[in-house]
């Protein structure tokens, strides 16, 4: 099995591997480098973070209770 690195020209890297990978690995992978990606230039606090992600949990769950409450 080998992988190949390659920087581009464009500013880009590609990576080449094996079709032997575990491709759910290799997605969790790709997720975890679109998210860097994406926050990359982010000033938001990790405690900025965590209340929105509460908030927008809270009101996921008072929406949707009775889904999951009978």
């Amino acid at each position: 099995m080998s992988m190949l690195i390659k920087r581009t020209n464009n500013n880009e890297i590609t990576i080449t591997v094996s079709s032997s990978v575990d491709s759910f690995g290799l997605q969790r992978l790709i997720d975890y480098v679109k998210y860097l990606e994406a926050t990359a230039k982010s000033k938001a606090k990790q405690s900025d973070i965590d209340k929105l992600a509460d908030e927008v949990n809270a009101s996921w769950w008072t929406k949707n209770r009775k889904r999951f409450i009978k």
